[in-house]
């Protein structure tokens, strides 16, 4: 590969408008890159043929976690570790820098922080750190906040000697006395359950392996409901009834998905009426539902199950609450009684509503609260059920997210939710629903302090392609000029509806700090501005999301927040297929770009059934087997589409033990970007050897990884320190 010769000379402005110290810290002389070797597989379908020179690099879990590796996988993790030789190498003249920011990062987090006690069922619960630990401790106080303190749960404790941890649910049963636990240790997201007995602290011999974290307590305090998964596609699949006590070869099952579209789980009602298994593909949604205190007994249909029709339940006495999308592209509200749950018996409450999105709720005694979308902000609206009067909660900035927190009590007229913007740290507020009183309970505290005043916050407006109004959230801190020169940061995701809000964040203030701009794209794909939004972004309409992310950048380069010399993306996961996508169609525009665990072999991956999420996501991608998404998804995919050009530089970083997007799509990426890119541009992956989709585990092992990201755009920026 070409040696880079790298020249800084920018011109960097700060909130003080004076010259931050710039030098240049990308190696003048760089190290020859890994060349990963070729072995071509021919891949065919409907008639077509693709060659992959790395499907090689593909093992499996038994591969990855043999005692002693055969050939194949001894050159999979040859080929990774050289990489990450290769970019502590490349960043070798940022190390101090890394370490900079990692002290700045975790300095601001208050080390023996607690969380907001919640009261449930007769005890006060919160959570702890304690410094110099990096999990959390879970504790209770039964009655007052004035009785002994219970320290039911210790992460720390249960994480000694282990290279990754992840506690995945906890859940106390009816009579407070007994504790269930799901536990990973590999980071694959393959838990297993373990129980604790509460008044002797003794942990049970039983142990249900293969599971998905959370479950469900029958009323009868000894009988617990679970899922597992498939042991190959790691999806979960069938539900459990387990007897305390009994052995795990005795546990009957309740329910089997046999399509593989489908991802199920178990749980219980707020009212502890009943135990609810849901199951959910992308476009339907279904419940199966028992009485809690009939454990032995059968479930039953909530409604019969249909073709492109997503809903979700609610008990309250003696009806159901259901937030359904039938004849309501945005959903509606319906309410059913008990004894009368099909779909023929609902009756509208909220009707549906062209530009508000209704996507959740929250049911107590005396109110209903349900949580809104529109015009890409969150609204909370509060209606009496008794009178049928209403309101919304009044928050007073024009960029903020505002969500419904932990309320596990029925009988209250309080709400308890949170706020935060992108200047405003995150409050958690209880909320009178008859007096309208706020009582703000904690705002998070930034160690050595934040002043939000020293911020903007704003809401952009791009106009894409084809006429759509794309929403941007933006940050940075005053002084900043807007002549095109200052380093601007555009994150996004853009799948699965899911819409990135725009959030405070502590650690973002290393890089506003040393003037960089940050903006999130509320692009297609996301449900920012309503459920077509999302409609609008994925299956035949998925290049839109890649459109609205490249419009966007323009804009911002157009109104001078930046330029191609100092604009910088970042997505991960499908926010990673992002990246990879707008670096084959538009690499020019930036600077640099940051893909994390990157979702871009999307052919091979949605054509192979035993890999983990692939049959679930087929009404999000489309099945490749039919040739019209085959040859879509091939106009887009970001492997299938890397060719010869100057690519920006890039970072790319994935996890060994992903069960997500599996490591190998980062690595082949990697590979084939360093085979065919044109140019001087830096090209680095480094690949976590111990942990998943996530990251590292722990409090604070994971901002090495941020700190990474960071330094990696300050180096070329010129910023050392």
């Amino acid at each position: 590969m070409n040696k880079l010769i790298y020249l800084v000379g920018i011109v960097l402005f700060v909130a003080c408008n004076t010259q931050s110290k710039k030098t240049s810290l990308v190696p003048g002389d760089l190290p020859d890159a890994p060349i990963a070797a070729k072995k071509d597989s021919v891949l065919k379908m409907h008639g077509h043929s693709r060659v992959d020179p790395y499907f090689w690099m593909r093992l499996t879990d038994e591969q990855k976690n043999a005692e002693s590796p055969d050939l194949q996988t001894q050159s999979v993790l040859d080929y990774l570790n050289a990489e990450n030789a290769y970019t502590k190498a490349v960043m070798k003249n940022t190390e101090a820098l890394q370490e900079k920011l990692f002290d700045e990062i975790v300095g601001r987090i208050k080390k023996d922080d607690e969380s907001v006690p919640y009261y449930s069922n007769g005890y006060w619960y919160y959570s702890k750190f304690e410094d110099g630990k990096e999990y959390r401790i879970h504790c209770r106080k039964k009655g007052t906040m004035e009785a002994p303190e219970e320290v039911f749960f210790n992460e720390n404790e249960r994480a000694k000697g282990q290279a990754y941890y992840a506690l995945g649910s906890l859940s106390v049963s009816q009579d407070n006395k007994l504790l269930a636990f799901a536990e990973d240790f590999v980071s694959r997201r393959i838990y297993t359950i373990r129980f604790k007995n509460l008044e002797t602290g003794e942990i049970l011999s039983d142990e249900l392996s293969n599971a998905q974290a959370g479950g469900a307590w029958a009323n009868d305090n000894q009988t617990y409901f679970y899922t597992t998964k498939n042991k190959v596609s790691l999806l979960s699949e069938k539900i459990w009834r387990h007897k305390l006590g009994n052995a795990v070869e005795q546990d009957v099952m309740v329910y089997h998905e046999t399509d593989p579209s489908f991802y199920i789980g178990v749980g219980k009602t707020k009212s502890d009426k009943y135990i609810v298994i849901g199951e959910s593909s992308t476009l339907v949604s279904d419940y199966h539902i028992l009485d809690a205190n009939t454990p032995e007994g059968e479930f039953k249909s909530f409604t019969p199950r249909t073709d492109n029709h997503e809903y979700s339940i609610e008990h309250f006495q003696d009806k159901w609450f259901i937030l359904t999308n039938s004849e309501a592209t945005n959903f509606r509200l319906m309410e059913t009684s008990v004894d009368a749950t099909e779909m023929s018996n609902w009756k509208e409450l909220i009707p549906h509503r062209e530009d508000v999105l209704l996507d959740g709720m929250e049911v107590f005694k005396e109110h209903l609260v349900v949580s809104e979308r529109k015009d890409a902000l969150t609204h909370l609206r509060i209606i009496n059920q008794s009178t049928s009067e209403e309101h919304y909660i009044d928050f007073g900035e024009e960029v903020y997210v505002a969500y419904i927190s932990t309320n596990p009590e029925f009988d209250t007229n309080l709400l308890r939710f949170g706020y935060s913007s992108m200047t405003t740290p995150v409050s958690t507020i209880d909320y009178n629903m008859d007096t309208k009183e706020k009582d703000v309970k904690k705002v998070q505290e930034v160690v050595g302090g934040h002043n939000p005043d020293e911020y903007v916050t704003e809401r952009l407006w791009a106009t894409a392609r084809d006429g759509a109004r794309v929403p941007m959230s933006v940050v940075y801190k005053k002084g900043v000029q807007k002549d095109g020169n200052a380093p601007l940061l555009l994150y996004a995701y853009g799948s699965y509806g899911a819409t990135m809000d725009p959030w405070f964040s502590s650690t973002r203030l290393s890089l506003l700090d040393r003037g960089f701009i940050y903006v999130v794209a509320h692009i297609r794909g996301s449900q920012a501005m309503g459920r077509q939004w999302y409609d609008d972004g994925k299956m035949l309409n998925k290049i839109n999301t890649f459109n609205d992310y490249i419009d966007c950048s323009k804009y911002l380069i157009e109104k001078k927040y930046s330029s191609p010399e100092h604009l910088y993306a970042m997505g991960g996961s499908a926010g990673g297929l992002l990246m990879g996508a707008v670096a084959n169609m538009a690499p020019e525009l930036y600077n640099g770009m940051i893909a994390a665990v990157p979702f871009v072999d999307v052919v091979s991956t949605m054509l192979d059934e035993t890999i983990p999420l692939t049959t679930n996501e087929f009404d999000e991608w489309g099945n490749p087997k039919n040739k019209e998404y085959y040859d879509y998804m091939l106009s887009y995919s970001p492997y299938d589409n890397v060719e010869a050009k100057a690519y920006p530089n890039m970072l790319i970083t994935t996890g060994l033990f992903d069960s997500q997007v599996q490591y190998w799509e980062p690595a082949k990426w990697c590979a084939k970007l360093r085979d065919k890119k044109t140019g001087d541009n830096i090209l680095l992956m480094h690949t976590n050897m111990e942990a998943g989709h996530g990251g590292a585990s722990g409090r604070f092992k994971r901002y090495r990884e941020t700190a990474l990201d960071y330094a990696f755009m300050m180096m070329l920026e010129g910023i050392d320190e």
